[in-house]
Parts: structure tokens; C-alpha cells; sequence
């Protein structure tokens, strides 16, 4: 008897918290899809202060908006700036290329890569050496690539369903590409986009010349994938011609920025630290409406719906705008040495940085215990279409951090579209969904609340 009688009031109390979170949820999401800020902010972050490099101009105005903002919106109990130094790179002039065919002159669309060192005024000419991988040039060696131009061509792998794994499969060109190849004698680097569509576009990026002496480092850019196409098919015809660009990019000297912070302080576990964010930052080429102005927003936005829905958390949430993801990961570092100077508690950390396209799920870093436990809160989830709960990389910015105990995760949006317009010049506000904008925003609104409640283990 006593056995049914427990087995009745736990059913009954697992079954009024399972209906007060469904409730719960149907108000974040309600609130995020009639009465949000999210669009209209990424509006004014994309349209009125555009792109936002490391050290810029748009950074410092992104910087000044978003703290302006969450002043404004009244739901924090702080918001204030923490200082990071960044590294300043300038593209300077539009970088010109061209394929040079016999008597034949065929511009092509390129980028500098950020990071990268200019060629000279008169810019480099010089024949083309087509690889696919980091490999073939060590088969190469020093007598087929010095004094060429080394083209890398390796596609993003369009069997992988999941698009982040297509991106991580080609990065390494892009990242160490110019460094291995001028341990070879090559003058220069093209590397083809790293985009599944065929397009016009060069999509930018950051590369590393590593440890390599600064004698040795050599101009690098990315071309659009018709045009990598293009230069690989007239390779096939003709392997002698030769390749010119011109580039006037620089590395400046570092300068101040910050991260952007505001803080809902908890009711119950005040030392105990909840984040959600997205990186201010963006490439130079665009306004970032993508990368990452859409985390940023809807980061922003959590607090929106909180404040609308009138939840008061248990733990301090905080909601932060890292700087300098893009091209050296200062801001998620500086968070993390102040997080452990200060000796604070976070068990949570939520990154959005795939887009602002319509959520699928969440990829999480976090022991079994409590992935067990969050795996439990699907179902709250599948009437909004989000099914994806899996393990994996939460995001860079949150990399850094370290706590007693910590669980940290990444917003999961349908991804197949997202590299169309990463580190391009079409990540513009007009690629932007509003609805799948704040669906992402309720998305994360959710889990922080159900993590707020809950806990972790």
C-alpha cells in the first residue's frame, strides 16, 4: 500500500512539474515570437554600425550599442564593460587577381585572409601549383613549389550531413596553408572558399604563419569557389600559367576593447553563474548579421523574455558579448582569467555561434550524469521541432572556461545554408529569418531556464 501511495504522489508531482515546464515554455516562446527586441537590435547592430573587425571602428560602436541597450532594457542588475586587449588587422585596399592565360587576362574574385601579410605594391606574378591537401605538398617537395603559388583546392566534403564537419574537414588549408607552404619556397597562397555553394563570394577567415620566422611568411587569400573552379579547370588545359595578386593588408598594434556584460544577480544561488553569449566581433567584409551579430541578439534577448515573462532566476545569469573570436579568441580568455581571479562559480555556459537559421537542437560538453539529466527535458522540446541533443563542441568562446563543475553547450540551428554566408560579404541582415531568429532565442531561453531550475548534478 505504501509502495502505490509513493508511486502515486511521485507520478503526480513528476506530472505537475512536467506541465508547469510546458507552460513555462509555451511563455518563453510566446513572448520571443510577439514581443522581442532581437530583430530590431541585429537591425541596428548590422544596418547602422556594420561590420565590426577586432579594434575597428564598428567594434568600439558595437561595443557602445550593446551596453547602451542592456542598460536600457531594465531587466539587469548590472551591465558593465571588462577590458581586453585585441589584435588590430587592416584589409586596406580591395584585392585584386587575375588568371593570366598566355595573352589572356581573367579577373577572378579573392580575399585576404586575416592575418595575412601583404604582397608588394606591384603585387606577386607567379606560376600555379594546384594541391588538395597538406600532405601532397610534402610529396611535392621544394623543387616543384619554390618561387610558385600554391593553390589549395580541397572542397568541403559534400557527403557530410552535418555541415560543421565538412567545415572542420578543409580548415587546415585555410588555417596553416600559407605556413607549410612557404617552408617549401612557394611566394604566395590561394585557397579556395570554404562554402559548399558555387558562387562568387571569397569567404575570409583567420590563418596562422605559427612559429615560422616573419622573413618567411607570404601573402594569402581565399577565391571564390567559381573561381577556384574555374582556375583548376585551366590548370587542366595549361599547367604553365601564372597567377598575380595584390593585396595591401597590415597587422597594426594592438589596441583596448571590451567584453560586454550584463548580469541578472540569482534569488537563491547568487554565487553560482549562468552564461549565454555570442561573440561582437565579426569579419570585415559584411556586417556579421550571421557571424555572430544573430548569437549576440539572441543572447541579448534571453534576458528580453525573463524580464517579459516576469522569471526571476535562482542563479546570476550573464549575458556576454565576447570580443575578438574572429581572429585570436581574446575576449572567452580575458572572461576566463577574470572568472578565475574572482573565484566565481559557473555551471552553465550556452554560446550561439552558428547562425541565426532555425534551431534543431543543442551540442553539449558535460559528463554523462548530467547529459543523462538534460537528455530527459526532450520531449519539453519536440513540440518546437527541436530533437537534437547530442555531445560536442559548445562553442570558442566558452572554451576557456573552467569551473568545479561546469556544463557547457552550443545552440545547434539547421546548419546546410549557414556557410553560403560565413566570412563572406553577403552576412547581411537581408539573409536574416526573424521567425527563426527568435525561435533560436526561445530555444535558448528554454534550456537556461530549465538549467536555472533544475541544476546540475
Amino acid at each position: 500500500m505504501k509502495k502505490l501511495l509513493f508511486l502515486f504522489l511521485f507520478t503526480s508531482l513528476f506530472g505537475f512539474a512536467q506541465n508547469s515546464d510546458e507552460n513555462q515554455l509555451k511563455e518563453i516562446y510566446k513572448s520571443a515570437l510577439t514581443n522581442s527586441k532581437c530583430y530590431t537590435w541585429l537591425d541596428d547592430l548590422s544596418n547602422k554600425i556594420g561590420s565590426r573587425l577586432s579594434g575597428s571602428v564598428g567594434a568600439q560602436k558595437a561595443v557602445e550599442y550593446t551596453k547602451t541597450q542592456m542598460e536600457a532594457l531594465g531587466g539587469f542588475d548590472k551591465v558593465y564593460l571588462q577590458e581586453v586587449m585585441v589584435p588590430k588587422w587592416v584589409r586596406g585596399e580591395k584585392e585584386t587577381a587575375y588568371i593570366l592565360d598566355n595573352k589572356t587576362k581573367i579577373k577572378v574574385p579573392v580575399c585576404a585572409l586575416g592575418g595575412s601579410v601583404a604582397t608588394s605594391k606591384k603585387g606577386v606574378t607567379a606560376e600555379v601549383i594546384e594541391v588538395h591537401s597538406l600532405k601532397e605538398l610534402e610529396t611535392l617537395g621544394i623543387d616543384k613549389i619554390k618561387g610558385k603559388i600554391v593553390f589549395f583546392n580541397r572542397p568541403m566534403d559534400n557527403a557530410q550531413i552535418e555541415s560543421m564537419n565538412a567545415y572542420g574537414g578543409a580548415g587546415d588549408q585555410r588555417w596553416s596553408g600559407a605556413r607549410e607552404a612557404s617552408k617549401f619556397g612557394a611566394v604566395a597562397t590561394i585557397v579556395r572558399s570554404l562554402n559548399f555553394r558555387l558562387d562568387d563570394f571569397p569567404h575570409t577567415g583567420s590563418q596562422s604563419y605559427g612559429d615560422i620566422p616573419k622573413m618567411q611568411y607570404i601573402p594569402t587569400a581565399a577565391i571564390s569557389t567559381n573561381g577556384a573552379e574555374l582556375l583548376s579547370k585551366k590548370l587542366k588545359q595549361n599547367s604553365k600559367l601564372t597567377f598575380y595578386l595584390k593585396q595591401s593588408c597590415q597587422q597594426m598594434e594592438e589596441v583596448l576593447s571590451y567584453n560586454v556584460i550584463g548580469e541578472i544577480k540569482g534569488t537563491e544561488h547568487p554565487e553560482n553563474i549562468i552564461v549565454v553569449g555570442g561573440h561582437l566581433d565579426s569579419w570585415d567584409l559584411a556586417d556579421g548579421s550571421h557571424d555572430d551579430g544573430a548569437g549576440c541578439v539572441q543572447s541579448m534577448e534571453v534576458a528580453n523574455i525573463f524580464k517579459n515573462i516576469g522569471y526571476k532566476p535562482k542563479n546570476t545569469i550573464r549575458v556576454v558579448m565576447f570580443m575578438n573570436e574572429e581572429n585570436g579568441g581574446r575576449g572567452g580568455k580575458k572572461y576566463q582569467e577574470l572568472a578565475q581571479i574572482n573565484k566565481e562559480n559557473h555551471i552553465f555556459a550556452l554560446e550561439s555561434d552558428s547562425g541565426g537559421f532555425s534551431p534543431r537542437g543543442f551540442s553539449f560538453e558535460s559528463d554523462d550524469t548530467n547529459f543523462a539529466k538534460i537528455s530527459n527535458w526532450k520531449t519539453l522540446f519536440e513540440p518546437y521541432l527541436i530533437h537534437s541533443f547530442t555531445k560536442g563542441h559548445g562553442g570558442s568562446d566558452i572554451e576557456p572556461l573552467t569551473s568545479t563543475k561546469i556544463v557547457k553547450a552550443g545552440l545547434h540551428p539547421d546548419s546546410q545554408r549557414y556557410f553560403d554566408y560565413h566570412h563572406a560579404a553577403n552576412d547581411t541582415f537581408d539573409a536574416i529569418n526573424k521567425r527563426e531568429l527568435e525561435l533560436g532565442a526561445a530555444t535558448m531561453t528554454s534550456l537556461i531556464y530549465l538549467i536555472d531550475k533544475y541544476g546540475i548534478e
